[in-house]
């Protein structure tokens, strides 16, 4: 009996030692390209891409690019916090959007497609903000960084087609990527940035 008691706490024990994974969601214009650069992160568990900060229940992809729904085209972060943490997440965040476009990102115009940080708790919009402070203290007054950083909303998966596109659609990925001039862009807003 003993020996059962033990092994049952040596294996409540063991389970309370694993922390649970955390969701964060971050939106930089269209879902598609934005699912790779944190896929590739080690301690990412899954990335969703999906629509936030509206105000349409349920919404479909057919309603929220018609721009009136609310909502941004947005990924949601599926992570294990003692892999990777939440500062690495906006590093990379940072890294792959325009910073600078208020109206959407890249070639994709429109209120779906703006740049934003959805935040869940106190901590992540503190982090959040210094990050933004920190990114807009760099630029020595060239640019103004017009990102927002919002109270999370809830998040709706976008349909299967998208889940995944870069991977399902790895020629029509690149076509629409290098189409819509994102790496180009990325680039110069490195070299703004990093005051070349």
């Amino acid at each position: 009996m003993n020996r059962l008691m033990i092994a049952v706490l040596l294996y409540s024990m063991q389970i309370n030692v694993f922390a649970e994974n955390e969701f964060s969601v971050f939106a930089g214009g269209c879902f598609w390209c934005m699912e790779k650069p944190f896929d590739k992160l080690d301690g990412v568990i899954a990335t969703i891409s999906g629509y936030t900060g509206g105000h349409t229940e349920n919404p479909t992809y057919n309603q929220t690019s018609t721009g009136t729904t609310g909502h941004y085209e947005a990924l949601q972060i599926e992570y294990d916090p003692e892999k990777v943490s939440y500062e690495k997440l906006l590093e990379v965040f940072w890294k792959n959007i325009d910073p600078f476009d208020a109206i959407g990102q890249f070639c994709d115009k429109g209120p779906q497609y703006r740049a934003a940080i959805f935040t869940k708790n106190d901590k992540e919009k503190e982090l959040a903000t210094k990050s933004k402070e920190a990114l807009q203290a760099k630029l020595n007054g060239k640019a103004n960084i017009v990102t927002e950083i919002l109270l999370a909303k809830r998040f709706y998966d976008a349909e299967e087609y998208h889940q995944d596109y870069y991977k399902k659609n790895p020629v029509r990925y690149r076509y629409y990527r290098y189409g819509c001039g994102r790496d180009k862009r990325l680039e110069k807003v490195e070299a703004l940035v990093n005051g070349k």
